[in-house]
């Protein structure tokens, strides 16, 4: 009796482990968006559309590796804007979007793998600028401009803060060099870049308000293999010394 015991239970967990190894066909193909958010992606050509190998940047560099390393085949493409992108993400099983911040209210609406590297929050001023500030309320008397869409765009509105946006975050560095605006919230480094880009230098940080990292954020309907496997294998390169490699390259 407890031989038969031992070959029924061995035959179910055979059973079980074929159905996990086919949990996820070997042909399932991700469909990964991005947009021109340099340094961490952009567009060889600068311009608002870009496939596969037209793409760089240090986070493109990042996510390729890890789909190649987790053994997942995926299709990438870079178009604009932001907001359309995202709302693919969030409505389409398969997709997925980066590079994002992954924020409280976000969290139950993607799956998540990362970090893949940080965003510090910040305001950025022009160097003659006597603007001298210690909190975010304090920023609410000034103008400032502000990515469409974006999470730092959001947590001002949360916070109270008004703002203009525009569809593209290096216009807003062209607007505070032309005195349309007196403040650039944005990322750090990428306003950095994206203003160096413009032929912009010597801003400066008035406030640095925020920290975050930022995430490949995957349709909720994602298989979790898939998430594992993506995860497991960026957890890998950044042991490796892979992701702090690439982002020296680029900064």
């Amino acid at each position: 009796m407890f031989k038969r015991l031992l070959i029924t239970l061995g035959g179910t967990l055979m059973v079980l482990a074929g159905a996990v190894r086919a949990e996820v066909d070997p042909s399932y193909t991700v469909v990964l968006l991005t947009e021109n958010f340099p340094p961490y992606n952009m567009a060889v050509n600068g311009k608002n559309f870009a496939q596969e190998e037209n793409i760089n940047g240090i986070a493109v560099d990042i996510v390729k590796e890890m789909f190649k390393r987790a053994g997942v085949q995926y299709n990438l493409t870079l178009r604009f804007p932001w907001d359309r992108i995202y709302k693919l993400a969030l409505e389409k099983p398969g997709y997925g979007v980066f590079v994002t911040a992954r924020l409280p209210e976000r969290e139950q609406l993607f799956k998540w793998v990362g970090p893949i590297g940080p965003d510090d929050w910040v305001l950025l001023a022009k160097g003659d600028n006597p603007i001298n500030l210690t909190s975010l309320d304090e920023a609410k008397s000034h103008r400032i401009g502000a990515y469409k869409g974006d999470a730092i765009s959001e947590y001002l509105t949360e916070k109270g803060v008004e703002h203009s946006t525009s569809l593209r975050d290096q216009e807003n560095a062209r607007k505070l060099a032309t005195g349309q605006i007196e403040l650039w919230a944005t990322g750090d480094p990428a306003g950095r870049y994206l203003a160096k880009q413009e032929g912009i230098s010597g801003l400066k940080t008035v406030l640095r308000f925020n920290s975050a990292e930022l995430y490949l954020a995957l349709n909720k309907d994602m298989p979790d293999e898939i998430v594992a496997r993506l995860q497991a294998a960026l957890d890998q390169m950044r042991a490796e010394g892979f992701v702090d490699k690439t982002l020296n390259s680029y900064l």
